[in-house]
């Protein structure tokens, strides 16, 4: 069966792997149509994300079919098209048992701890597939990366008519922005490519943006925007360690700061930038088994339009070739999306 691996940073094979076999208990046969390439893909393929491991066939923003189900199977059948949670958590650990699974003790995300979807076929619990008979394979596999903005929005949770200020404007800072705008927050975007915020104006109608060219630039056009108070809640979506140190600077008093990117490098910040202003940090990982179904409503309904952020499409045959230009921003590229079979 074909499949991609990332054999070490920089180094994708095409592969012929073992068919996956028959489901087990609990399980589905699921056949990838269409991936969509994330940042954790590129940090992975840079050598960068520090819970990738190697050597892993890549791709958890995934369209899949259901081929076929073990017995006892209810929630999915033969057929179905389906968005992908590729978080398997334990269930029975501290953060499971709490509301947490995205946090699980014992996580494993496939595509990144274990095996993903960048192959013909692969078994999958069911109970982390979720259905849409409206959706079409690319908007299913662009529902993984809207729910890590939509709970990490949920992390910072804004308030109606606040400020906030997203940092990074690539797909998680605009899934972010997505679920951001629903709250009815006044939205500033900055990120160092003015391509990507010519994006959030023409896109979402963002009137404040900043480019950023130093802290103290960065600093007077914030303030300027929010009268003087800094931003209630920033969240910083870059996974640069530059850019998550200096993100204290934006964060009003007895605001919130919420790191979504991941960095392998310490984060470093002086402690009365935390301790002044009272602020609370958050980090913001992965995303809730409600967050998926609430976002394939929220696509269907036509309140998130997916279709802009797709911006390059690959075939499987040719993803190696074009992997490594998609790392670049002056490519442009916002989200790629990897035709890995044909769509029935």
């Amino acid at each position: 069966m074909r499949a991609i691996r990332l054999e070490q940073p920089r180094r994708f094979e095409y592969v012929e792997i073992d068919e996956p076999g028959p489901p087990g208990p609990g399980q589905a046969l699921v056949k990838t149509h269409r991936m969509g390439i994330c940042g954790t893909d590129y940090s992975g393929y840079l050598g960068k994300m520090p819970f990738f491991r190697y050597p892993r066939v890549p791709g958890h923003e995934l369209g899949v079919t259901v081929l076929e189900t073990s017995a006892g199977v209810a929630s999915v059948q033969p057929g179905d098209r389906c968005s992908v949670e590729p978080y398997m958590n334990c269930g029975a650990c501290f953060p499971c048992r709490n509301g947490g699974p995205n946090c699980c003790e014992r996580l494993n995300v496939i595509g990144v701890m274990i095996d993903g979807g960048l192959c013909d076929r692969f078994l999958i619990r069911a109970d982390k597939l979720h259905v849409s008979r409206k959706l079409s394979f690319e908007q299913l596999a662009l529902v993984e990366t809207l729910a890590i903005g939509c709970h990490a929005t949920d992390r910072g949770s804004p308030a109606e008519g606040s400020h906030v200020l997203i940092i990074g404007a690539g797909p998680i800072g605009l899934a972010t922005l997505e679920f951001t705008r629903l709250t009815g927050a006044e939205i500033t975007v900055m990120d160092r490519v003015e391509s990507r915020l010519d994006f959030c104006r023409r896109q979402y109608r963002i009137d404040n943006t900043v480019v950023f060219e130093g802290v103290d630039s960065a600093l007077e056009q914030t303030r300027a925007i929010t009268g003087g108070d800094l931003y209630s809640v920033v969240t910083d979506a870059t996974g640069s360690p530059a850019s998550m140190s200096g993100a204290l600077n934006y964060v009003a008093h007895t605001g919130t700061l919420v790191y979504v990117g991941i960095t392998t490098e310490n984060v470093v910040f002086p402690h009365p930038a935390l301790h002044r202003p009272e602020m609370t940090i958050k980090g913001s990982r992965n995303a809730l088994p409600r967050d998926f179904g609430r976002i394939i409503g929220l696509i269907e309904d036509g309140t998130i339009d997916t279709d802009p952020w797709i911006t390059h499409r690959t075939p499987f045959e040719k993803v190696v070739a074009n992997f490594e230009g998609y790392t670049r921003p002056e490519t442009g590229v916002i989200k790629a999306i990897i035709e890995v079979s044909e769509q029935p």
